[in-house]
């Protein structure tokens, strides 16, 4: 690593970067580590050195007992970030920055970054992911409650019934298990699209607010997204839970508008709204997008 000709003090850490990428709570420092975060091995042990998502090696760092794995990254930035994600922990560094001086505020950062760890990999061990069995009887949450599908549907479109809590596919009992998902997650993300945008609108009023469109996403690790020019994108996967928690991420979302932060005023904002969107948040924060059923 090298350092530019003139030299410069140690780089603050910026606790910003500890933040949640869209659900940061008022005043938090902490982020929502991922299913691949925990990567902390007991000092002794020689496992197979994680790949960064580019590829490349992880470096890693021997605190105490254990060994940590992280990914750097140079940035133009003016200060060392942290951020754990579903790669694990990424420390960001201005170029000038050296490896000793990283290393040291890793060392600094550790009690946090071993308490998020270990609560990822806490969290993701109490809760095996659950995979539907694509056939006749499978069941898929939608909106909360668990809607089975039911196969041989003599119609040419599918059919839900509230009263029963199923959902017919014409598609013959033996069909290809590939066939019913994407029959039954083409239904979901149409649901999707007019279930999130019923509640835009009705949310967009109640704020006196504009967007100017939106879209479903396939994100990995974020919920929702709002851009400063008014474009709105939701996870059509919150499709899964009840409708009480996709207001909450439509009038985070929609709050944006107002303030493109995570201030005081932001939450104020979503609470105007939205009053119940503490118990909303924390739900979210129980079940990422990770840990929602394989489709």
């Amino acid at each position: 690593m090298q350092k530019s000709p003139t030299p410069q003090p140690a780089a603050a850490l910026d606790n910003r970067q500890l933040d949640l990428p869209l659900f940061a709570e008022p005043g938090s420092t902490s982020s929502s580590p991922s299913p691949s975060a925990p990567s902390a091995t007991p000092h002794g042990q020689q496992p197979a050195v994680p790949l960064a998502p580019d590829g490349s090696k992880l470096r890693s760092l021997v605190i105490g007992s254990r060994t940590l794995h992280y990914a750097l990254k140079r940035s133009a930035r003016r200060s060392i970030g942290f951020a754990i994600d579903s790669t694990g922990l990424t420390i960001t560094a201005p170029r000038w920055v050296t490896l000793a001086d990283i290393e040291t505020a890793i060392t600094e950062k550790q009690r946090w970054i071993f308490t998020k760890l270990i609560e990822w990999q806490t969290r993701v061990e109490q809760r095996a992911l659950p995979k539907v069995d694509w056939k006749d009887g499978a069941e898929v949450p939608y909106l909360g409650q668990p809607v089975r599908v039911k196969l041989g549907a003599p119609q040419g479109t599918l059919a839900f019934s509230a009263a029963d809590s199923a959902l017919q596919v014409p598609l013959p009992l033996q069909a290809d298990p590939q066939q019913i998902k994407d029959r039954v997650q083409g239904w979901l993300q149409s649901e999707a699209k007019r279930v999130f945008g019923e509640r835009l609108a009705i949310y967009a009023e109640k704020l006196g607010v504009n967007y100017r469109a939106y879209a479903l996403s396939s994100a990995a690790t974020r919920w929702g997204s709002c851009s400063s020019d008014g474009k709105i994108r939701l996870n059509w996967r919150l499709i899964h839970f009840p409708l009480s928690i996709i207001d909450y991420v439509v009038a985070h979302e929609l709050a944006h508008l107002r303030e493109m932060n995570h201030s005081p005023r932001f939450w104020q904002t979503v609470e105007s709204i939205f009053p119940e969107f503490r118990e909303a948040r924390q739900t979210l924060k129980s079940h990422p997008p990770e840990l929602l059923p394989t489709l």
